[in-house]
Formats: structure tokens, C-alpha cells, sequence
């Protein structure tokens, strides 16, 4: 029979066999950071000779770059002259009289918040990502859109702006006037919960199936860290899921219609950015 010391004991040297993974350790989630967008923005300015310009007050992220390629292939966006994030390239589109600032590429976690943080310190007020997503439980048939409302944190960078939790969720304040919004678009618009996944190619049976037994809908890369960081940092970014794929399992997947789903995209884009713009008396060229 053990002891209670000795159980105590055992307890210690099992803490230091296996100590708490080091991204949960160190962290006050109180506390600023010493290294702040604003002052990597400063410099990036200087060194490309730059001026200090704001961006658009709603920014699109569209990590697939489908987007993107689309407006630079029209001649529909054009360069924002201000821009300074050293990754990544902006483009501004017209959406009905309000400009949008749209930043291609920017996949996964780490990557999303990245530039979300830059955008919001260069005067972006709403961020929207649409991203491209695999179908856990099928709820439509491909291809139809996700508005997420809750994203299951399976990655790092979340746990870097708020403590370990299972969901990260989308600001409540944003999904009524959303849901007004996103009726009677080209393609459907249904809400529900994301799994958010580091690694792609890891989508094993095993985390499927729980991911489905907690009722998740589509696994994709951003999500919840950014809500997670919506929240740290008290910001609005709505995220939305396209179902294009059942993660190529059988073939003709990956299907997104005409321009690589840019149509269909823009159509949401348009009516999010209209739904939640700051100033909807005062559409502005920030150039």
C-alpha cells in the first residue's frame, strides 16, 4: 500500500518526466508584448521608402489566394501603396462603395494572426477570412459556405492569447446582423463549428471521428486562432469556411466553381463587409 507521501512523491517525479508541453508554460495572458506590430510596421516603412497610409477599416483574408489571383487577372483590385507587412501583398476592391482591403496567402494558424494583428494596427476594424475546408459531417452537398460560430482549438497559436479551452468562438455581437445579411446569396450560407488543425495531413480516423462526435461540421487552419485573438485583443474578425472537399477521398473534389470560387466568395465578402462596416455613412478610399 503506497503512502501518502510516497504518492506525493510519485506525483513529483512523474511532473518531471513529463512536464506540461512548453507552448501552455510561461504564459501571462495579461501582460503586453514587448514586440508590437505598430513598431515592425514602422520599420518595414522605412525600408521600403514607403508612406504611412491606414487600410481599408474591413480587410479580407483569403488564404487559398484564389481571390486574389482573380482580382489581379480582371484588373479589379489594385495595390494599396501602404501596405507594409513584409509577407504579403494587399489589393483594394470596390465592394458597392466600400473599399476592401484584400491579403492573399496567408495559410495556417500562426500565418492568419500574423497578419491580422498588422491589419488591425494599420486601420482595419473588421477582418473576414474565407478559407477553403474539409467536410466532416455533411450538412449540404459541396460546394456551400460555413459561417463559424465556434472553432475547436487544435492548434498553437491560440494558446498564446488565451488559456487552454476547448472552443474559440466568434464575437456574439456580430452573428445577428450577420444572419440578416447572409440570406439569398449564390451560394449557401449555413452556421456552425469548425475544427481548427495544425496539421493538415494528420487528419487521422481517430480525430475525425471526435471531431465529429462533438458536432464540428468542417476542419480547417485559421479559425480558432483567430477568434482567439479577436478576443485577446477585443477586435472583430468573422471567419467563414468553404466546403469544397470531403478531404479528397473520392475523386473530383476540391471543386470551387467558376474562378476558383472567387465569384461566390466576393458575393459574401460584399455582403459581411456592408453588414458589419464601422462607418456605413461614410464609405472611404483610404488612398
Amino acid at each position: 500500500m503506497t503512502s501518502r507521501r510516497g504518492a506525493v512523491r510519485n506525483g513529483e517525479e512523474h511532473r518531471k518526466e513529463n512536464p506540461p508541453p512548453q507552448v501552455l508554460l510561461n504564459k501571462d495572458y495579461g501582460a503586453p508584448s514587448l514586440f508590437q506590430p505598430e513598431n515592425l510596421l514602422r520599420e518595414a516603412r522605412r525600408q521600403k521608402h514607403l508612406r504611412e497610409l491606414s487600410v481599408p477599416e474591413v480587410c479580407l483574408l483569403d488564404p487559398d489566394g484564389d481571390i486574389v489571383r482573380h482580382l489581379v487577372a480582371t484588373g479589379r483590385g489594385r495595390p494599396h501603396p501602404g501596405w507594409a507587412c513584409y509577407h504579403t501583398d494587399m489589393c483594394v476592391i470596390d465592394l458597392q462603395g466600400l473599399q476592401v482591403g484584400v491579403v492573399g496567402l496567408a495559410v495556417g494558424a500562426p500565418f492568419a494572426v500574423l497578419v491580422a494583428e498588422q491589419l488591425s494596427v494599420s486601420g482595419a476594424q473588421v477582418i473576414i477570412s474565407i478559407t477553403s475546408a474539409g467536410q466532416i459531417r455533411p450538412v449540404a452537398e459541396p460546394p456551400y459556405f460555413i459561417l463559424i460560430d465556434k472553432a475547436l482549438r487544435d492548434e498553437g497559436t491560440s494558446l498564446h492569447y488565451q488559456p487552454p479551452a476547448t472552443w474559440s468562438r466568434l464575437p456574439s455581437h456580430l452573428e445577428p446582423p450577420l444572419t440578416r445579411a447572409l440570406r439569398g446569396l449564390p451560394e449557401p450560407v449555413l452556421t456552425g463549428a469548425s475544427w481548427t488543425t495544425d496539421a493538415p495531413y494528420r487528419e487521422t480516423q481517430t480525430a475525425i471521428d471526435a471531431a465529429a462526435a462533438a458536432d464540428v461540421v468542417c476542419v480547417e487552419m485559421e479559425a480558432a486562432a483567430l477568434y482567439a485573438y479577436a478576443a485577446a485583443r477585443n477586435r472583430d474578425v468573422v471567419c467563414f469556411a468553404h466546403i469544397t472537399n470531403t478531404m479528397a477521398l473520392t475523386d473530383k473534389d476540391f471543386e470551387k466553381g467558376e474562378a476558383n470560387g472567387a465569384h461566390v466568395a466576393l458575393a459574401l465578402a460584399e455582403a459581411t463587409a456592408h453588414a458589419l462596416n464601422p462607418r456605413p455613412d461614410i464609405p472611404e478610399d483610404p488612398l
